[in-house]
């Protein structure tokens, strides 16, 4: 089998080396969970309703918020559903402000925003705001479910390493010898 080469134009060397999870960053145990409540966060009535119900007929608890202000309230709480579904423009705080206070309190909580701003630029602005992934409104309901599985891979992988590395700082047991 002949092999090709690959030499991209840039350097192992001039890309950053990936830091370490900041040891204060809130991880779920999600070792168990039942299941995992999601938080829709918007100010239309409808379509709050029209998500909450999608949500809860493929099996997800859902939380419901009419604006930024109880949304950011609801996720700052010790029991804060790990998945977020947040409408861009919303009265008290916008969605890409939420998902800044979010990464500050370091809360691991996987945030899908959904918008009908769709320029580059603007999902640009999202994923740089802390959001994890970006829907464009009107959205298609298989693409959020797909979206939300991906969500649940990585919220439990993230947990699964959490544990893993908690594992590994335990004290090992002495033996007697």
């Amino acid at each position: 089998m002949k092999s090709i080469s690959f030499s991209p134009d840039w350097t192992v060397s001039s890309v950053p080396a990936p830091s370490a999870p900041s040891p204060d960053i809130v991880i779920p145990d999600l070792r168990g969970a039942p299941e995992f409540r999601v938080i829709v966060g918007e100010d239309d009535p409808v379509s709050r309703e029209i998500l909450s119900a999608l949500l809860q007929k493929w099996r997800f608890p859902v939380l419901t918020a009419s604006d930024g202000r109880e949304t950011m309230e609801l996720l700052r709480a010790q029991t804060a559903p790990v998945l977020a579904v947040l409408d861009w423009m919303m009265p008290g705080l916008e969605g890409t402000e939420i998902c800044r206070r979010v990464r500050e309190i370091n809360k691991s909580v996987y945030i899908i925003l959904l918008t009908a701003r769709t320029s580059k630029k603007r999902i640009v602005e999202a994923l740089e705001a802390g959001a994890d992934d970006y829907l464009a409104k009107p959205f298609d309901k298989g693409e959020l479910r797909a979206r939300l599985n991906v969500g649940l891979r990585l919220l439990s992988l993230q947990a699964s390493l959490a544990a893993a590395s908690r594992n590994l700082k335990r004290p090992k047991p002495r033996t007697a010898s």
